[in-house]
């Protein structure tokens, strides 16, 4: 659903920029009570697996295909304002290094597809849990939910900023019948990859799952062949700081390598919902060349690599090396910042307790 220069006209462009801008700006002051010292490397490997998975075009209808979206991931994951931090430096590498999505329409690409997308899947997953039992299970099912319904709504957001300022006279009706239509079955895949990678994250560490904070499983004991609770202070579970991150990080960048180098040739070609409707709509009968079509790695391939499999895959990495070192170094920015302002609070309030306890 990148959305391209030239579909929508300069002031409602700025306008959308003006919005995305406040929306990074809130996040990035809200991330900083989301993020610590486990979850800030995490958020970047999240941001770099969403960057990956965008590759995987998978086929929802003939001749259109689909790909994750990645705000419900990313809320669920690390919490609704990282989320929104983690889908704004996919969104922003992948305009500036791979052409893909305008850059004067960066502002609707965060707008629509980071905030709504996070908003929407947040409130509909926090809102299922509040009313399902509290087990991982539950927390699998809010999340395909929510990751479901955030998609036709960020074809709705689409539709809304196109109908007050799209550069072409094509029916309002029209365009949010078919994008709602199509993205519908796109946000089923969204919903299937969201659930899968929430779900094996839980399985393993469901400490590190920003949604699932608060669950905890009983530990079980074998007590005459049958399984039993155990008493409550032997399910304990160990301080969430005594376990290290790093096989997760790991296991999660050689993943998100694997599918950007390898799996990504073999994705759909076909175009994605947003190209779909508007090739069939007249929707792109203004577009504009992209700022960066000159760039080495446009179009998701390495200037002058003539194996396309090579260069598609040469592509994938950098642009996950990219994204978690870009990233990882805003959220430690982030997280730096926080205890910064912890240790300002502690500092201050020190005198006059102590003046009180004299």
């Amino acid at each position: 659903m990148h959305v391209p220069d030239g579909f929508i006209n300069a002031p409602v462009s700025v306008a959308a920029g003006v919005v995305a801008a406040a929306a990074v700006a809130v996040s990035l002051r809200g991330a900083r009570r989301e993020l610590d010292e486990r979850t800030a490397p995490l958020a970047g490997l999240v941001a770099a697996f969403i960057f990956a998975v965008q590759m995987l075009n998978f086929p929802v209808a003939a001749g259109t295909s689909g790909h994750l979206l990645g705000g419900a991931l990313a809320a669920i994951l690390v919490g609704p304002y990282t989320g929104v931090l983690c889908v704004s430096v996919v969104l922003l590498m992948q305009g500036i290094l791979f052409a893909d999505g305008g850059l004067t329409a960066l502002g609707v690409n965060i707008t629509v597809m980071g905030v709504v997308t996070v908003v929407v899947a947040h409130a509909i997953f926090r809102g299922l849990l509040r009313i399902l039992p509290s087990t991982r299970r539950s927390v699998t099912v809010a999340a395909f939910t929510g990751a479901l319904l955030s998609v036709p709504a960020a074809a709705a957001a689409f539709t809304a900023v196109y109908a007050i300022g799209g550069t072409t006279d094509v029916p309002i009706g029209k365009v949010i019948t078919a994008m709602v239509g199509v993205h519908v079955l796109i946000g089923i895949g969204e919903a299937a990859i969201t659930a899968a990678t929430v779900g094996a994250v839980i399985a393993v560490r469901p400490d590190l799952v920003h949604g699932a904070r608060g669950l905890t499983t009983r530990l079980k004991l074998r007590v005459d062949g049958a399984l039993v609770d155990a008493p409550a202070a032997a399910a304990a579970p160990a301080p969430a700081g005594a376990r290290s991150t790093r096989k997760v990080w790991v296991t999660g960048l050689v993943t998100a390598l694997v599918l950007a180098g390898f799996v990504s040739f073999y994705a759909s070609a076909s175009p994605d919902g947003l190209e779909k409707v508007a090739a069939d709509k007249g929707i792109d009968e203004k577009v504009e060349e992209h700022a960066a079509a000159n760039s080495p790695l446009a179009d998701y391939g390495v200037k002058d690599v003539d194996d396309a499999r090579l260069s598609g895959g040469l592509a994938g990495v950098i642009g996950v090396g990219v994204t978690v070192v870009a990233g990882t170094g805003i959220f430690w920015a982030v997280r730096r910042r926080r205890t910064e302002d912890l240790t300002a609070t502690s500092t201050s309030t020190a005198p006059s307790t102590s003046a009180s306890a004299g």
